[in-house]
């Protein structure tokens, strides 16, 4: 109940203060539970996310520095959102996940970079879908990266790719890993050519020095 209040109010937010997204293909979220695989270009993507695909509930996991503040830390795990040690994160932040998949109506969000500050991609997300033998669904996000640019009402479009299937033979040795990584890689520039032929992300927290 705390999550699908907590989003619709979010949801109700981005409405009033950035208008309704653009959201293609819709038709190609699976039905049951599956992996969702985005691109992370926003510290508020995710909540774009989880409230435009609401009923569906999703678990994050998130940095534990966000869970310092005991408050924080009660409305986030609240909302699905597992603390994770980036630095030493365990065997946990796989079998947590899975665990989710197979026992629980919830899906589960993963940026497969990891931060905003990669491109990068990682192997969890494949293994994660692998285990729970469950699709990864592929999404972009192009629109406001930073809150003046909500309130400026610069528009969000949202682009959900064909479902990525890691069959249960698949060992995923360090070939196989590559070989989905360029699978998820390529979704991606894929949606993002769809939305706009022309688009390049430019991560808003560098700074660009002049030569």
């Amino acid at each position: 109940m705390f999550y699908t209040v907590a989003f619709s109010i979010i949801k109700w937010i981005i409405l009033i203060f950035n208008g309704k997204p653009e959201l293609k293909n819709q038709q190609r979220i699976p039905t049951g539970n599956y992996v969702l695989i985005a691109t992370h270009r926003t510290w508020f993507d995710m909540l774009y996310f989880g409230a435009f695909l609401l009923p569906k509930h999703f678990y994050f996991i998130a940095k534990k520095e966000l869970f310092k503040n005991p408050i924080v830390a009660w409305g986030l795990r609240k909302c699905n959102v597992e603390p994770v040690d980036r630095t030493n994160p365990g065997i946990s932040v796989i079998k947590n996940p899975v665990k989710v998949l197979k026992k629980t109506d919830l899906s589960v969000l993963i940026f497969p970079s990891g931060t905003r500050h990669s491109t990068k991609l990682k192997g969890g997300a494949a293994l994660i879908a692998k285990m729970a033998q469950v699709p990864m669904l592929p999404v972009v996000y192009q629109g406001p990266l930073t809150l003046k640019a909500v309130f400026l009402r610069q528009r969000a479009h949202i682009n959900f790719g064909e479902p990525i299937y890691v069959p249960k033979s698949n060992k995923l040795t360090d070939a196989d890993q590559v070989a989905v990584e360029a699978q998820m890689a390529a979704a991606f520039a894929t949606l993002d050519r769809e939305l706009n032929p022309n688009y390049v992300y430019h991560d808003h927290t560098k700074k660009t020095t002049k030569s």
